[in-house]
């Protein structure tokens, strides 16, 4: 791969979102032209100009950059996602390239972490009729507790998480302070084990699902993920269990879900992504019993793009210097 040096290197920056907050700062370009005042940084709100820009950009920051697209980019060396999911760039023609492409895993992990603590919390204590109820100025004390599903704790509960990665472990450290058993799943059964009282290989996911009190969703988005957890595996669940999702729609059967929770098989959920997003108004998620649902908001926080800007400067400084990228995706896993 030939690097550039600042002097030769175009940089762009070219995210639009309809959510404001997934779209690139201007510190961040300021960063860099403040690192590298020889650069030349081009920060571009929307995608208008982007077709004019692309033949001589060597370095590419966004979210996506679609297949005919890719064929302006003649001179494109490196592709830096703003998101962790990278499924959009998935397509042969950057496959076959020889571009390198990078993403920023791990500064989701915390606040994404905390968001999940949140959510079990909220299932295990029913936070979402206690607020409905406050709504109606109501003291619902005995309402709450007559529900199917008791007002609960976490402590010695099994939390299962699926895909223990990054964010898995930031989830794990979280729930073993609430004296929760953590197990988690990987596609190898192999991972870093201090949180976690046993990690299971994704082959053994319908045995691993048997005894878990609470499971969490949270694998990268793959061919072999999608509908990753679907009615077998629901029905491998504990009767009562509760079930969060905060990875991405495709990889749970929304239908399924919906079944269990209107049948009582499962006792609760929480979902923060979907298939469809935003989430229609006719959706029937939004009408399913005991089913608590955040607007893909997770990995959202005031501290998002001091975290993108530094990981961003930190591949810079390593591209110009020719030691190893981190955080390459690998196109034969999708992540």
């Amino acid at each position: 791969m030939n690097r550039t040096k600042p002097a030769e290197t175009k940089l762009v920056i070219c995210v639009w979102h309809p959510f404001t907050e997934w779209r690139p700062k201007p510190e961040m370009a300021e960063a860099i032209r403040n690192r590298w005042p020889e650069m030349r940084v081009l920060h571009l709100q929307n995608y208008d100009r982007l077709p004019e820009e692309l033949p001589d950009t060597d370095i590419f920051v966004g979210y996506s950059l679609r297949a005919e697209q890719l064929k302006d980019g003649k001179n494109l060396k490196w592709i830096h996602s703003t998101a962790a999911g990278v499924a959009q760039l998935m397509y042969p023609e950057l496959r076959d390239s020889e571009i390198l492409v990078t993403n920023p895993s791990g500064i989701f992990s915390v606040p994404m972490a905390e968001h999940t603590m949140g959510l079990l919390l909220a299932l295990a204590r029913n936070f979402p009729d206690a607020v409905r109820q406050q709504d109606l100025a109501r003291w619902s004390q005995q309402e709450l507790w007559d529900k199917p599903q008791h007002l609960t704790e976490l402590n010695g509960r099994v939390l299962l998480i699926v895909g223990y990665g990054s964010i898995g472990r930031e989830v794990a450290k979280r729930a073993k302070a609430f004296d929760m058993r953590v197990r988690g799943v990987t596609r190898s059964g192999k991972s870093d084990g201090a949180h976690v009282e046993k990690i299971f290989a994704r082959a053994s996911l319908h045995e691993a699902l048997q005894e878990a009190d609470y499971v969490l969703i949270a694998a990268p988005e793959t061919a072999e993920t999608k509908q990753l957890i679907g009615a077998a595996e629901i029905a491998n669940m504990k009767r009562g269990a509760r079930l969060i999702n905060v990875a991405r729609g495709s990889l749970l059967d929304e239908g399924a879900l919906i079944r269990a929770l209107e049948s009582g098989a499962l006792g609760g959920a929480a979902l923060d992504v979907a298939n469809t997003e935003p989430l229609p108004a006719e959706s029937p998620l939004w009408k399913a019993p005991n089913l608590m649902i955040t607007p893909h908001t997770s990995g959202v926080s005031d501290r998002l793009w001091d975290r993108q800007t530094a990981l961003l400067l930190e591949l810079l400084e390593r591209w110009f210097d020719g030691r190893d990228m981190f955080n390459r995706v690998d196109f034969e896993r999708g992540y």
